[in-house]
């Protein structure tokens, strides 16, 4: 499956993005998507998944209660709400996904072999 990510921008310290996760060449059907993010001079880290069947949801402590992982079926797109942004989430975010994840697999980039380009967020305080 091949991955387009959008929507990353510019936003003052407090505001809103929404991300998308489009594929391509066949559906989300039994995939795990995810979204990692990598800030300058840092180790790329989990964000949230979503599991395509069944939807469930997983989040890294650091944007539960103001990020929300979301899925499209129309548009085979997985969306990401991100609020109350702040500096620490400047970042490129990628998305990705793999098939048949287990649920102790979901945070590890590594557990991903479909990656997108990413989508550049800055957050200006």
């Amino acid at each position: 499956v091949q991955l387009q990510a959008s929507g990353g921008g510019l936003v003052q310290a407090g505001g809103s993005l929404r991300l998308s996760c489009a594929a391509s060449g066949r559906t989300f059907s039994t995939y795990v998507v995810g979204w990692f993010r990598q800030a300058p001079g840092k180790e790329r880290e989990f964000v949230t998944a979503i599991k395509w069947s069944g939807g469930g949801t997983y989040y890294a402590d650091s944007v539960k209660y103001r990020f929300a992982i979301s899925r499209d079926y129309a548009k085979n797109t997985v969306l990401l709400q991100m609020n109350s942004l702040n500096a620490d989430d400047t970042a490129i975010y990628y998305c990705a996904a793999a098939r048949h994840l287990i649920t102790s697999s979901i945070r590890y980039p590594a557990s991903y072999d479909n990656w997108g380009p990413g989508t550049e967020v800055t957050v200006s305080s």
